[in-house]
């Protein structure tokens, strides 16, 4: 079966180690002695958590490790599926390896990028802001529909609405802010892929990311 190839004008790259750091995730950047958050982190640490304590205490701490465990090891299979068919990789030893459910998760994603992705400007990429105090890896930059984008890619046992998400769209807006910072190029808009399980398509949320610049400035600058 012939596949997409992307077109790829990627910019140049630095590896950010991490280190844990009273048990949240710090980037180092290149001076090797400043460490700054990861976006992931300062967000936890500031966005309202009662809807998260509430599932929680409803379905007991024990079912909701589980669960949180499960997605996560989902969330890294799928995000390394979706790495290797934006680079253009043999698609077939990975498969062979991975869990047919992840496989299936993955197709309708490919659907998306294959129809609205292309002229791919880097792939979990490392970013950081000293001026944010923060740092991160995006899952992806290219254009979707012809706008340069942070695309990133999450999994849910449901369907969201884009009210219970507002942290996908702040962590994106924050990895475009640093991404023009660093490579001087715009990125006006973001987009946040859901697989969601028995479901064939994605759900997609494209928005500007001018909507919520203010909401990250008052969240990483405060």
């Amino acid at each position: 079966m012939q596949r997409k190839k992307f077109n790829h004008i990627l910019v140049p790259s630095v590896d950010l180690k991490t280190e844990n750091i009273n048990g949240s995730r710090h980037y180092v950047l290149p001076d090797g002695l400043t460490k700054l958050k990861s976006v992931t982190t300062i967000l936890s640490e500031k966005m309202d958590k009662t809807a998260l304590l509430e599932w929680r205490a409803r379905v007991g701490e024990a079912e909701a490790n589980k669960i949180a465990t499960q997605a996560a090891r989902r969330g890294t299979a799928i995000h390394s599926i979706a790495e290797s068919y934006v680079m253009n990789e043999d698609m077939v030893p990975l498969y062979r390896k991975a869990m047919p459910s992840n496989i299936e998760t993955f197709k309708g994603i490919a659907e998306v990028l294959d129809q609205k992705v292309d002229n791919v400007l880097g792939v979990e990429l490392a970013l950081y802001s000293k001026a944010l105090g923060c740092a991160g890896r995006t899952d992806l930059v290219a254009e979707y529909d012809n706008k340069v984008s942070i695309i990133d890619f999450k999994t849910s046992r449901k369907l969201k609405s884009a009210d219970w998400i507002e942290s996908y769209f702040l962590q994106s807006t924050v990895y475009s802010m640093m991404f023009e910072r660093i490579y001087k190029i715009e990125v006006p808009q973001i987009v946040i892929l859901i697989a969601v399980d028995n479901e064939k398509t994605p759900q997609t949320f494209v928005m500007e990311r001018s909507k919520y610049v203010n909401r990250v400035l008052e969240i990483f600058t405060s």
